[in-house]
């Protein structure tokens, strides 16, 4: 695995702890803070859950040395990064939001692109 990838992996974890863990435990206060309120608590804790499961993926990817588990969990979290970016810029483009979300959809498009990157070039 290249030193790039590995490092992807890495910030890939942080950053999905950092917004995972928050959205876990305080969906409501965190999404109140920077704008983007009201929303459903258990689906925030939802996303949370799922950010911190893929941040955990990012984790065993930056140590995985296997490079069939490399690519299943790069192609894993291309998928996902795509998916989150459609469904993001769907409402983006409909309603008239604040700058968090499309703060959230500028790392996510990324995310989304670096994962491709790595995916095509089969590292």
């Amino acid at each position: 695995m290249s030193k790039a990838l590995k490092t992807l992996f890495g910030v890939h974890a942080v950053v999905a702890v950092v917004f995972g863990l928050p959205l876990l435990i305080i969906p409501g206060r965190l999404l109140m803070w920077v704008g983007w309120a009201p929303i459903d608590p258990i689906a925030g804790r939802l996303l949370g859950a799922a950010m911190l499961a893929l941040a955990w993926s990012s984790f065993r990817g930056w140590q995985a040395t296997d490079r069939a588990r490399v690519a299943i969990l790069v192609e894993m979290e291309a998928v996902y990064c795509v998916l989150a970016c459609v469904g993001l810029l769907r409402h983006l483009l409909i309603a008239r939001y604040p700058w968090f979300p499309w703060f959230v959809f500028a790392i996510y498009l990324v995310f989304a692109l670096a994962w491709i990157y790595f995916l095509v070039k089969k590292e």
